[in-house]
């Protein structure tokens, strides 16, 4: 026998030995017995918004992600209503503000209350360890003393990420980061809230803006961004999910009593009249056509916003259009004709994506409901 042949044999395991290190399928149904099984439907922390499972909330520096978050947790630890206006069930809630003091946290809340009692029912903590360095297991004790838990939000998940794996790329260490975190919110049924930030380059999509790669959108269940907007409203929370429809939702931000407020109607019924007067203003003083990213710059717009309403502005006689996509105001006697509108293109599931990849969002294949008590075995205590 040549030593290349021992070798060959000698890194192969024989006997029972080897049929125990020989990975196996976990999670395996036949399709007639998936069909037949009975679910429960996903518990939610706020419902509508906040589902069971990962979600990353995301949103530019000073935006109010603190007090929204803060508010959610408040409202679901007491049983209150979120957003004052979606009644919620109540249940221990963990927050960890990472980045505050006790003075400040103190004071925030008591903004948010008003003069009502604090629940018991919310935990707060401004130390933990990173994730993957007991951290997870630090929440996962908390969760089994906490009979009941709703929800964990963390604030921020940079504070708690860790240093990324050498030799791995970027979109990897992004999904990798996220896992810790997906695996407590499976395995426990409840929602776990990672806060986080968006990049400063504005993007027609708003997924495309949570800063980092798509790892981090990709791992998560449900990722919800807030912008801050320059019409009546304050704010407008984009959400999208494996449970969650798409959504944008309009709030308002009271600061005196440091709480965010669900507006009736869609985003846009809140926003579209002072943005429309932000973008004939700025066309007027700019005397020439630009394009919908050049008005989104030099107005402070959201790009999504201003291109949503130029389309709108050139339909109704409010602004003409050219061959390259450049809006600008009709002659002064012309008549206002209105533009008709060009079929909208599907946008791409992914950044990383090619316009001979992915699906339109309304075509997606629906999400295999996952077994609550599922997880990876061994990855935290019981």
């Amino acid at each position: 026998m040549t030593a290349a042949n021992t070798a060959h044999l000698s890194v192969v395991p024989a006997g029972p030995q080897a049929e125990r290190k020989r990975p196996a399928l976990g999670g395996t149904w036949t399709a007639d017995k998936l069909m037949g099984a009975e679910f429960p439907p996903p518990a939610w922390a706020v419902p509508g918004i906040l589902p069971e499972g990962l979600t990353l909330l995301a949103g530019a520096p000073k935006v109010g992600k603190s007090w929204l978050s803060l508010g959610l947790g408040l409202a679901v630890a007491s049983g209150g209503m979120a957003l004052d206006s979606i009644p919620v069930q109540a249940g221990p809630v963990l927050y960890l503000a990472l980045e505050d003091t006790p003075r400040r946290l103190q004071s925030r809340m008591g903004r948010i209350l008003g003069g009502q009692p604090a629940p018991a029912g919310l935990t707060l903590a401004t130390e933990c360890p990173p994730l993957r360095a007991g951290g997870a297991q630090a929440i996962a004790d908390w969760i089994k003393a906490n009979r009941g838990a709703r929800m964990v939000v963390i604030d921020v998940f940079a504070k708690v990420r860790g240093n990324n794996a050498p030799g791995i790329s970027p979109y990897e260490a992004d999904y990798a980061a996220m896992t810790p975190a997906k695996l407590l919110a499976d395995r426990f049924g409840i929602a776990v809230v990672l806060v986080h930030h968006v990049r400063k380059a504005a993007s027609e999509d708003f997924l495309a803006e949570v800063s980092g790669t798509n790892g981090l959108a990709g791992a998560a269940d449900t990722t919800i961004v807030l912008k801050r907007g320059r019409g009546q409203a304050d704010g407008v929370l984009h959400t999208t999910g494996r449970d969650v429809d798409e959504a944008e939702y309009a709030l308002s931000f009271h600061a005196a009593a440091g709480a965010w407020q669900l507006l009736d109607g869609p985003a846009v019924d809140h926003t579209l009249s002072d943005t429309r007067s932000a973008i004939l203003r700025h066309l007027r003083q700019h005397g020439q056509a630009q394009p919908p990213k050049a008005v989104a710059e030099a107005t402070g717009l959201a790009y999504d916003t201003v291109k949503r309403t130029c389309l709108r502005m050139a339909a109704a006689g409010q602004l003409i259009s050219d061959a390259s996509g450049r809006y600008g105001i009709p002659a002064e006697g012309a008549p206002a004709v209105p533009r008709v509108p060009r079929v909208p293109q599907p946008g791409l599931t992914s950044n990383n994506g090619t316009d001979h990849e992915g699906q339109p969002g309304d075509h997606a294949v629906p999400r295999v409901p996952h077994d609550r008590k599922g997880g990876e075995e061994g990855s935290l205590d019981a």
